[in-house]
């Protein structure tokens, strides 16, 4: 997965004792040019980023979409999915993914709900957004750059936190060194 550290834990739909990583829907509307658009947000139960698309419509064909890409990066499908109450997620989850377990409950959406604190932290430096494609760019790399170098939500040490972003920058450095 693109972005993610060595380390870091990965999607993994075969056993829940191993840490099974249960994706977390949400949707954040953004105003553009005086229309409302939606971004669609996959999380991670760590907070990590596992997809974004940013849709005009907040209907069952943009949730589909996002499913399917979902699936298409993950290569299988999980067991557990947690979204808010919107009624498009269950529908599409029913024409994409029906064996899926899906949860809509109060509060069990947090993480992916609070992973749009740093983003609307840069809307509001960057002065908004000037088009959907903007955005769509924007995000795929602020999402990839930041599940790198943000250490998972665990009680973590010091030094645990510093071997990590060292690791982080290691991988910032190769790959920067193969664009050169």
């Amino acid at each position: 997965m693109a972005g993610r550290p060595a380390g870091a834990p990965v999607l993994d739909p075969t056993c829940e004792s191993l840490g099974v990583k249960f994706p977390r829907a949400t949707r954040l509307v953004i105003s553009i040019a005086g229309k409302k658009h939606w971004l669609w947000r996959a999380v991670d139960q760590d907070g990590y980023v596992l997809d974004e698309i940013v849709q005009n419509r907040r209907n069952t064909k943009a949730a589909k979409r996002l499913l399917m890409r979902l699936l298409k990066k993950q290569g299988s499908a999980p067991k557990r999915m947690i979204t808010d109450k919107l009624r498009s997620y269950g529908a599409a989850r029913r024409q994409v993914m029906p064996a899926v377990e899906h949860r809509s409950h109060k509060r069990l959406n947090n993480r992916a709900e609070n992973s749009h604190l740093p983003l609307r932290k840069r809307e509001r430096t960057m002065q908004g957004f000037r088009s959907p494609g903007s955005l769509q760019r924007f995000v795929s790399i602020f999402s990839a750059l930041r599940n790198l170098f943000v250490p998972p939500r665990l009680k973590r040490s010091a030094l645990a936190i510093y071997i990590y972003r060292l690791h982080a920058m290691a991988e910032w450095n190769a790959a920067v060194g193969k664009l050169a």
